[in-house]
């Protein structure tokens, strides 16, 4: 069963409008739809921004609820000139862009106690979605997800996560959903559209494409879970 997990109600409300068979259960802050896309079970819930209900809810879909597979959904600011607005990115690996215990002699970006900076996604599920946008006449672009508590809008700090990093977006839920999936031995995934550069601009460019860009990838990642069993 696959756990879809979006930060905002814009995010979640076409799958939630084309679920079938759904029945809802509240768990602490966050409310959960079971249901079906085609013949495809899913949960799906809206965490809240941020890393911390974004790995609450992870760890509540994998434990309570039995999800046997992460995917994190909705929008992201691009970090790539090559990647523009309304442009699809799968991640490759998340990392913690503001995980920060240097001062400890730790690279930046390590997450204690695990030991790792990059945590990989599933491959499988990338290559199939990838397949499936190509038949659709669509690409699909690939790289390193940043993630923190931050919405990033600074050029400046824009270059360094990418000099550190090498990320090609940033959002900031999927790398506190992949340590929890990474914890828990579950495989997962982020799927971001992007819906600004996090440049100087973004804050306008994010309200305005916010909504759209959520709705529209939610409608092509429908097509493809529907074709899942």
């Amino acid at each position: 069963m696959i756990g879809l997990i979006t930060a905002m109600r814009c995010e979640a409300e076409f799958f939630e409008n084309i679920m079938t068979d759904k029945r809802s259960v509240k768990l602490g802050t966050s409310t959960f739809t079971r249901g079906k896309i085609g013949i495809t079970e899913v949960v799906l819930s809206v965490c809240g921004v941020g890393k911390v209900f974004a790995g609450v809810c992870t760890n509540t879909m994998i434990v309570d609820l039995g999800c046997t597979h992460i995917v994190n959904i909705g929008v992201a600011g691009s970090l790539d000139k090559n990647i523009g607005v309304g442009d699809i990115v799968s991640a490759k690996a998340s990392v913690q862009h503001d995980m920060d215990t240097s001062a400890a002699g730790d690279p930046v970006g390590l997450i204690s106690g695990i030991n790792v900076i990059e945590l990989p996604c599933d491959e499988a599920f990338h290559d199939k979605f990838a397949q499936y946008l190509s038949a659709k006449g669509r690409t699909l672009k690939t790289g390193i997800i940043a993630t923190g508590d931050q919405f990033i809008s600074d050029n400046a700090r824009k270059k360094e996560i990418v000099s550190r990093f090498g990320a090609c977006a940033v959002e900031m839920e999927g790398g506190a959903v992949g340590q929890i999936c990474y914890a828990n031995g579950v495989p997962y995934n982020i799927i971001r559209m992007m819906s600004d550069c996090a440049n100087d601009d973004a804050d306008d460019t994010y309200s305005l494409n916010r909504d759209d860009c959520a709705v529209e990838l939610a409608d092509i990642f429908t097509g493809f879970i529907s074709t899942l069993c």
